[in-house]
């Protein structure tokens, strides 16, 4: 069953032929209580908002700089700078970054020689190495990771506990 009428060939005089008109994606009409308005959104718009960009450091690569910004960074060469980014930090195993991290999430299988700052979770896995502070929301470390440094997880950026969702001064209850 075809939703709109064939339009036959295009003649050469004749506009461009309309989009169909939407088509309500329900059989029953809806109570008199509720409304309902379907909106569709088309799907490479739904997969585009869902994906974020990733960067690739390959394996065969070594690079001295800094890098910022917004999206996911995978480092599975050698990378030595500071690295910024809003979204997340991923260290393969074989990989080196020897510089400041600042990101959303942190993921070691690698090696990361310098500090982590304010990253809402950090995850060492069990190849990874951290020779540095970290200052994190979440800690996870893998049983064969290996740390050396310091590491302050569970307080919020005001050095107050984020415990049970509140906030509490040093770590008592309020």
């Amino acid at each position: 069953m075809s939703i709109w009428k064939d339009q036959g060939p295009a003649k050469k005089d004749s506009p461009a032929p309309q989009p169909p008109e939407p088509v309500a994606l329900r059989d029953t009409p809806a109570p008199a209580a509720a409304s309902f308005t379907p909106t569709v959104t088309p799907p490479a718009t739904r997969a585009a908002e869902r994906e974020v960009k990733e960067s690739l450091i390959a394996a065969d690569l070594t690079i001295e700089g800094k890098i910022e910004g917004t999206g996911h960074i995978r480092i599975a060469g050698k990378f030595k700078g500071d690295v910024n980014v809003q979204g997340d930090l991923t260290i393969e195993s074989g990989a080196k970054l020897s510089g400041g991290v600042k990101a959303k999430k942190v993921i070691i299988a690698g090696e990361l020689e310098g500090n982590i700052e304010s990253a809402s979770r950090v995850e060492l896995l069990a190849s990874g190495v951290l020779i540095g502070d970290v200052k994190a929301g979440s800690l996870t470390v893998a049983a064969g990771s290996r740390m050396r440094g310091q590491a302050d997880f569970g307080w919020d950026e005001d050095g107050k506990s984020a415990k049970n969702g509140k906030a509490t001064e040093s770590g008592a209850a309020a």
